[in-house]
């Protein structure tokens, strides 16, 4: 495959699936959805719009359902609101509210009813130009630290083609709350080519231990696979299930073993734990919430 064109983003579309209805953070999530819930002061799915963006993505495609408005409302023009800030002298506020508007160019598409990861990014099908050839897609749930994956998966596309899925490499024990890759080494020691893979396998079975993150890079042949796979249990389309599918009739799939962090906001344990490590890294409140911390475990 040809390299981009220097400066060209080699995918212009990001799709972020954020249909749920955030049943783990009710009852909040009746009336605020569960992608603006803040960590520390920013609401998860803009740390995940600006990973699109400085990776060179154009455009946002935010998959919701019907009554979360407020999720696109939140990258909508904020003029007025920047102006009252702004007679107030609060200019480092304005800043942060023109943040998520200036990102990038947001747009939304429906999914009428909660039927899987693999018909919410069909869902975005249309609004993807016919001539992208690939498209990424970043589950807002999923905080990948430090941010860059996405470049380093363009790389590897670039380089063997097909689709490049992002993994981290757990401990055996911790293996069975994952989705697991069945690969085979490349000449890179954190690229792997991807011939299977196992959903929360016994750790004694499973075929490796680098487990699937919510960060892909997908080639548009996934939209044919999406159209040929069987629904699963309560009529859902996995996107394993296309990517499986890819695989088995010789399109080439790769990982790439992410060697940082990752938290995940789909429950308050994992949500908790972002805003913790955020807030501590904060050189305002990063001090003395260290030093409360210290105070509360030894107390």
């Amino acid at each position: 495959m040809s390299e981009a064109a220097p400066g060209k983003s080699p995918f212009r579309s990001a799709v972020v699936p954020a249909a749920g209805l955030g049943t783990r953070f009710l009852p909040t999530t009746k009336a605020v959805p569960k992608e603006l819930l803040p960590v520390v002061d920013t609401p998860g799915i803009e740390l995940v719009a600006a990973e699109a963006a400085d990776a060179g993505a154009e455009q946002l495609l935010i998959v919701s359902s019907p009554g979360k408005d407020a999720v696109a409302a939140y990258f909508a023009d904020s003029s007025e609101l920047e102006k009252e800030l702004a007679a107030r002298g609060k200019q480092d506020l304005v800043a942060k509210v023109r943040r998520a508007h200036e990102l990038i160019d947001v747009r939304t598409v429906t999914q009428d009813e909660p039927r899987g990861l693999g018909h919410a990014v069909g869902c975005a099908r249309a609004a993807i130009g016919p001539d992208e050839q690939a498209f990424a897609v970043l589950l807002p749930d999923d905080l990948v630290l430090p941010t860059g994956v996405l470049n380093r998966m363009a790389e590897v596309r670039d380089r063997h083609g097909g689709s490049v899925l992002c993994a981290f490499d757990v401990p055996r024990e911790e293996i069975s709350a994952y989705g697991v890759f069945e690969v085979e080494d490349t000449d890179d020691e954190d690229v792997k080519r991807v011939h299977g893979m196992v959903e929360k396998p016994a750790p004694d079975e499973a075929p490796s231990t680098f487990a699937a993150a919510g960060r892909y890079l997908l080639d548009r042949a996934v939209f044919d696979a999406l159209d040929r796979i069987e629904p699963g249990a309560g009529g859902e389309l996995q996107l394993t299930d296309a990517i499986a599918l890819m695989i088995r009739e010789g399109h080439p799939v790769h990982v790439v073993v992410h060697r940082g962090g990752r938290h995940d906001l789909g429950n308050p344990a994992g949500y908790i734990r972002a805003v913790v490590d955020f807030a501590l890294d904060d050189p305002e409140i990063g001090p003395d919430l260290r030093a409360w911390l210290a105070a509360r475990l030894n107390g």
